[in-house]
């Protein structure tokens, strides 16, 4: 609280993995809003790029950059304590760590699925969670969880990484009721593709082994990931928009963002799901 011949303090916002692709862009975007930002990353040597980007806006000294690995609990703990004690609170929390695991169910490893699940799902909610008592206490802030299109519908090659999206759109569902007589908004943000190291990285994890008895299927998949990715928007669309939505007063739960992820959900309403999986087939055989 501060005094009638006090300024209020600018509002605290922390982004997890910000030292690339949304987080970074994220970043970057509230500070230029007036926000001081909290940029969680696993390794702080990995900033570099954030923090130049930032000293090239003038902008470095709203940015701080601390070690947060969201699937190590007492790492999220002690820096959520930490940014609240040096700042006053949390305002804004963007929840963005995350990766693309690729490949067909039958041969990914069930310690890929729960290194999958343990960062774009269990990650989410050990921040939320280390964050909400402050919010609560405050009667404000906003939580907002970056999905993805994948968290709608799912696609073959990328059933990991849908699941865990699927799972962040449910817990969403349920933590803005839970919070709403608090004060506290919780938003999801569903990308479709951009142009992001997400997915590089996850079209490197697809190998297509010789003797898979997916090989055909999974040579679509890998061809269908890298034409998409070529020609995917620019990824400040998705930093824009959450720009926008901390400024709402009264946001809405769901904000879909990118080519055809419109379509797309139109088409999972409407469309058969019979003809929405002729639809995904044909679309990954497209191009050969």
């Amino acid at each position: 609280m501060t005094s009638d011949n006090q300024p209020p303090r600018a509002p605290v916002a922390l982004v997890t993995g910000t030292s690339s692709g949304f987080g970074l862009l994220v970043a970057l975007q509230l500070a230029a809003q007036g926000c001081r930002v909290i940029a969680g990353m696993r390794d702080l040597t990995r900033g570099a790029e954030l923090l130049k980007q930032a000293e090239h806006m003038n902008m470095s000294g709203r940015i701080h950059p601390v070690i947060m690995d969201v699937t190590d609990e007492a790492s999220v703990i002690k820096a959520v304590s930490e940014a609240e004690a040096a700042m006053g609170g949390i305002d804004i929390l963007v929840n963005n760590a995350g990766f693309a695991v690729g490949g067909f169910t039958e041969e990914i490893s069930m310690a890929e699925w729960r290194r999958q699940m343990d960062t774009n799902f269990f990650g989410v909610v050990a921040v939320s969670k280390a964050v909400i008592p402050g919010m609560r206490k405050r009667r404000e802030g906003i939580i907002i969880n970056v999905s993805s299109v994948s968290g709608l519908t799912g696609f073959p090659g990328y059933g990991p990484y849908a699941a865990s999206k699927f799972a962040v759109e449910g817990f969403s569902e349920s933590l803005r009721q839970e919070l709403a007589g608090f004060g506290v908004k919780v938003v999801l943000v569903e990308p479709g593709s951009f142009r992001t190291p997400i997915w590089d990285k996850g079209i490197a994890g697809l190998q297509v082994r010789e003797d898979s008895p997916y090989r055909r299927e999974l040579e679509d998949v890998l061809r269908y990931s890298r034409r998409t990715a070529m020609t995917a928007p620019d990824p400040s669309r998705v930093a824009e928009l959450i720009g926008r939505i901390v400024r709402m007063r009264s946001p809405k739960l769901r904000y879909p963002v990118g080519k055809g992820t419109r379509l797309l959900i139109i088409g999972r309403t409407l469309l058969p799901w019979k003809l929405l999986e002729r639809i995904i087939a044909r679309g990954l055989r497209t191009g050969k």
